[in-house]
């Protein structure tokens, strides 16, 4: 393993640790994943329970890993520390071939105000992430008793936001756990994949939660330090796996539906698909047929016109009405050429 340090701005103090595993070590010619750690700490510090220990473990699992000791205390001004961040990305996707790393299977693992850099790379940055693991993250207008220029990132969250994975504890006395929730909430808003883990109880700041950095006592959910491994295994679903000479393909896609491609299809959601013109113009005999012959069974007419099915794939919807798959393939390639509005 090779470790070194690249100070990024000398004088807010802001610095990239490098943690590399070298080509042909462990498995043959094998480019790797990697993780940006983004410590927590208020914006007044960087934590460093949340820094070595995790990069660490994602070491292990095979990651390149990076830390950025972000601005904080009076230099994290916004967008200093968004800043920061869109600095070190750059740096890393720029030398991407020379630290043995895909440009495009990068993630972003912050916690607490970190897990607000995360968020707010994830959603508004020019640099963003492929993925996001937020831990017990400031995400709404809480983070502005630590920092009050920084923005708001449940706000922010669009269709372009990256896969995120999202932990934290019901009892968090610090950051409340409705900054999780809400989050959440926008990314099914906005049709992206996502993983959430909201543990029954603990303390605020457990970092990977072993004995090494947190005290096991009774405060504390046994389970939480699952989300160490369960957040690797969320990364090879969403990133791909390591494979013969390369990487697998992702597993889970990024949106559930295809409401945002440039054409439609099968797996857009029946709303979206009647919102388009030439598509509800062009399904309109072929679901009246449908009805017909599947007597009513989910695709009531009435069902359609008080918006019950809007947010069902049309996929989903014909398999349930026994539409057999040759069909439903055609049929998708018909949609295929009809422009998403």
């Amino acid at each position: 393993m090779r470790a070194e340090t690249i100070i990024l701005n000398e004088e807010r103090n802001v610095s990239l640790t490098v943690y590399l595993q070298e080509a042909g070590k462990f498995r043959s010619g094998v480019k790797r994943p990697a993780v940006l750690v983004l410590p927590g700490g208020g914006y007044q510090y960087c934590s460093e329970r949340e820094a070595d220990p995790v990069a660490l473990s994602y070491l292990k699992a095979g990651f390149q890993a990076f830390i950025l000791r972000y601005s904080v205390g009076e230099d994290a001004v916004w967008p200093n520390p968004l800043d920061d961040y869109e600095q070190a990305m750059g740096l890393i996707r720029e030398r991407a071939e020379e630290w043995n790393l895909y440009q495009d299977k990068i993630a972003v693992v912050g916690f607490s105000a970190g897990g607000h850099l995360a968020a707010a790379a994830a959603v508004m940055g020019v640099n963003r992430p492929n993925a996001a693991v937020l831990g017990y993250a400031v995400t709404g207008t809480d983070v502005r008793a630590c920092c009050r220029t920084a923005p708001d990132t449940v706000s922010a969250v669009d269709g372009s936001t990256p896969p995120c994975f999202l932990f934290s504890s019901r009892t968090d006395n610090v950051v409340p756990v409705s900054n999780t929730i809400r989050f959440m909430q926008a990314l099914a808003d906005h049709d992206v994949a996502f993983e959430s883990h909201i543990y029954a109880y603990g303390p605020h700041g457990f970092s990977t939660c072993d004995s090494a950095v947190q005290a096991l006592d009774g405060a504390v959910c046994r389970r939480i330090s699952g989300w160490v491994e369960d957040s690797i295994g969320w990364l090879k679903d969403v990133l791909g796996d390591f494979g013969t000479g390369g990487m697998t393909e992702p597993v889970c896609r990024w949106h559930m539906t295809d409401n945002g491609e440039t054409f439609l299809s099968v797996d857009c959601t029946f709303g979206h698909l009647m919102g388009v013109p030439q598509a509800r113009t062009f399904l309109g005999p072929i679901l009246a047929k449908v009805r017909q012959e599947a007597g009513g069974v989910i695709v009531a007419e009435e069902d359609m016109a008080a918006g019950v099915l809007d947010g069902m794939k049309l996929r989903d919807m014909l398999a349930y009405a026994g539409v057999p798959e040759d069909f439903v393939a055609k049929l998708d390639a018909q949609l295929s050429r009809i422009p998403n509005a």
